[in-house]
């Protein structure tokens, strides 16, 4: 069930705002608030529009939503293709204005090259766990052009556990999610949050030189990915 995309096009289409919820395993529910995905440059955090100014050449917006980060790019000149696996996020992204707006699996994305890959608002998640990330990367290799990028944004939920990080049998930012919407709820899913030691140490050895290019007031942090040379 589409709920995420339900929740996009029903505030794009009738302007009425109902509560979209995200319910993880670790403590209450928390709303997420429907207009986030239809921010203005000036409303987006300073993370994010650094890394739309970072971006360059042919750009792949995976996972893109409401298609807001795209139409920035897309204003600026930048050759971007916006791909979600939403029918109704690609919908209202295509009724917003962009162009290149496909409902599509990154994973099944073959045969095509970008200089960016960027994924903003913990896009990444969508690797759903340590796995997902190393063969993500794999991936991520035949899409990139010789000198191309990949940007995102994750953080580090060590501090979920209060009393220190217990034995567990997955990696500790491995979080189950599911979306609720109008007494409706989806599928639980994986959603990976990955701290940074982590992630240099997998990136490294899947061939990615790491780079930390700015972290914000609650630990978010933004990272370009490089294939080493």
């Amino acid at each position: 069930m589409d709920i995420l995309g339900k929740a996009i096009s029903e505030y794009f289409y009738g302007g009425k705002e109902y509560k979209l919820w995200v319910h993880d395993n670790h403590g209450p529910k928390v709303e997420m608030i429907v207009p986030i995905y239809f921010r203005s440059p000036q409303a987006m955090p300073d993370l994010e529009l650094m890394a739309l100014d970072l971006c360059k050449g042919k750009t792949l917006d995976i996972g893109a939503g409401a298609g807001s980060h795209a139409l920035y790019l897309q204003d600026r000149g930048i050759d971007v293709t916006a791909i979600d696996i939403s029918e109704g996020a690609v919908e209202v992204m295509k009724e917003r204005g962009v162009e290149k707006a496909l409902v599509q699996d990154i994973f099944e994305l073959k045969g095509e090259k970008f200089d960016t890959l960027l994924l903003l608002m913990n896009g990444i998640g969508l690797v759903q766990n340590i796995d997902g990330l190393k063969k993500f990367l794999l991936h991520a290799k035949t899409l990139l052009n010789k000198n191309g990028q990949l940007l995102f944004d994750s953080s580090d939920v060590a501090y979920l556990y209060e009393e220190g990080i217990p034995e567990l049998p997955h990696y500790y930012g491995e979080v189950k999610c599911c979306y609720e919407y109008r007494r409706q709820k989806s599928d639980w899913f994986s959603w990976l949050y990955i701290d940074q030691q982590t992630l240099r140490h997998i990136a490294a050895e899947q061939g990615f030189d790491t780079e930390i290019l700015f972290i914000d007031e609650s630990d978010q942090y933004l990272v370009r990915l490089t294939l080493k040379k």
